[in-house]
């Protein structure tokens, strides 16, 4: 029997695509795409920009350049002063944000509706005007390296994750950290970000989303008179950027002030590449919210309510990224137990799902979750578009945004246990210990870590 609450997620789900209208699509002349989806329930609009140029573009000695430019974003144009973006945003009733990731990099605002041909003016400026002023950039670099300062370096889960990556890809960008080596941001100068920005920012490889209280022809028009006056440019050339198979495993330990062990698990596995086609992706992604999904998933409920040798633990994976993909489990150890031990029970589970499968209930439970998630974006312009460019800036297509809700559908326990078996062995792990340290015993993490493969 289906429980109440998956017949109300499916529904709402079979409902959601019918109580709003379709996305509409334009192409500027200048290469421009734009993505206007319409949602009447509040008179606002969010408005996001997507540059396909992340960390994975970037190139040994310049690592961070992607999100130190980001934050040169917000220093000025040669029409708006430093700093005076986010003003001229707040002044109009809205709020303006930016993140950088390892696939792209985005820009958004959400206003009124009727503030829209402002934020888009300011946007385009941006895109074409901005002035990389070397004491502006001098002093910027140091809020970076302070950034990663705090968000890294003082925090040891954050630099396992980063000597995890560092150890488990070879040959792939997703090696160095978004935020940069900090070798690489104390060497970087203005010169590195403008560089950045002839590169890449241009009309031809972003993508703009607008979805909220709008008409789709009158945002058009709006864009072609804001982007559309703007050059495209020829792009650098992107060679295949390909990770080659793992032979074995690998294996990482980081020495860290801290109190406990923390482990993580690193499985090679692959992404969606065509939503048609692929099962894989959607069955691993069912077989993580098995694993972590929720307190009743495998990992919480046998590691920390049965056994209690942990004091949490999950499990993550990216269905949609422009690189290869990874299923991370994690684990964090309880008082009186080691990274030995939480090492060894994380095997255990996942050679028991790999040998025996899943229950109907744990699939069940998997996909409510996974299609609850899909639902609630509807509620939000904001996530509806971060769905929207996601998909357009990994290389699919924001249509897929349908196909995928029934794709999850279709997954069998058959399916979650087959990518179990083949994706969760030892020749695609890498295994990243916390080995806790007294405070003030740590080696430098300035520079790219070493690794015992």
């Amino acid at each position: 029997m289906i429980p109440r609450q998956a017949v109300l997620i499916l529904s709402a789900l079979a409902l959601a695509p019918a109580a709003q209208a379709e996305p509409h699509e334009f192409t500027l002349a200048n290469g421009l795409r734009l993505i206007v989806k319409e949602d009447h329930r509040a008179p606002t609009v969010v408005q996001q920009v997507w540059y396909r140029a992340g960390s994975m573009d970037e190139s040994p000695g310049t690592t961070g350049v992607a999100h130190v430019l980001e934050h040169m974003m917000f220093k000025g144009t040669r029409r708006v002063g430093p700093e005076e973006f986010s003003r001229l945003v707040a002044e109009a009733g809205g709020r303006d944000n930016a993140f950088t990731s390892t696939d792209f990099t985005v820009y958004h605002e959400q206003v009124h509706r009727d503030r829209l041909p402002f934020v888009m003016r300011l946007e385009a400026d941006r895109m074409a005007n901005l002035a990389i002023r070397p004491r502006e950039f001098a002093r910027e670099i140091k809020v970076v390296m302070e950034e990663r300062r705090l968000s890294t370096e003082d925090q040891p889960r954050a630099l396992l994750d980063e000597n995890l990556l560092a150890t488990a890809f070879a040959a792939h960008p997703y090696k160095w950290p978004t935020i940069g080596w900090m070798q690489d941001l104390q060497d970087m100068t203005w010169g590195d970000a403008l560089a950045w920005y002839k590169s890449w920012y241009a009309p031809n490889n972003a993508t703009l989303v607008v979805v909220g209280d709008v008409d789709p022809e009158q945002v058009a028009a709006w864009a072609r008179r804001y982007y559309g006056p703007l050059a495209r440019k020829a792009l650098p050339p992107r060679k295949p950027q390909s990770e080659p198979a793992q032979r074995g495993m690998k294996r990482v330990i980081l020495k860290a002030p801290a109190e406990l062990p923390y482990v993580r698990f690193g499985y090679k596995a692959p992404v969606l590449r065509d939503p048609a086609k692929d099962w894989e992706p959607f069955a691993i992604a069912v077989l993580v919210k098995v694993l972590g999904g929720n307190d009743a998933a495998r990992l919480n409920q046998t590691l920390v309510r049965e056994r209690r040798i942990a004091t949490s633990a999950g499990a993550e994976y990216e269905l949609i990224s422009r690189g290869p993909g990874m299923v991370l489990l994690n684990a964090a150890a309880a008082q009186g137990h080691g990274g030995d031990e939480i090492e060894s029970a994380l095997r255990e589970l996942v050679a028991r799902v790999a040998a025996q499968g899943i229950t109907p209930e744990e699939l069940q439970r998997a996909k409510v979750q996974l299609l609850a998630e899909l639902v609630y974006k509807r509620d939000s312009f904001f996530a509806q578009a971060m769905e929207l460019g996601e998909l357009e800036s990994s290389g699919l297509s924001f249509r897929d945004a349908d196909r995928i809700p029934e794709r999850f559908k279709a997954v069998s326990a058959e399916q979650v246990q087959s990518v179990a078996a083949k994706y969760l062995v030892d020749d695609a792990l890498t295994i990243a210990v916390l080995d806790p340290q007294p405070p003030g015993r740590s080696a430098s993490a300035h520079a790219a870590p070493t690794a015992a493969h």
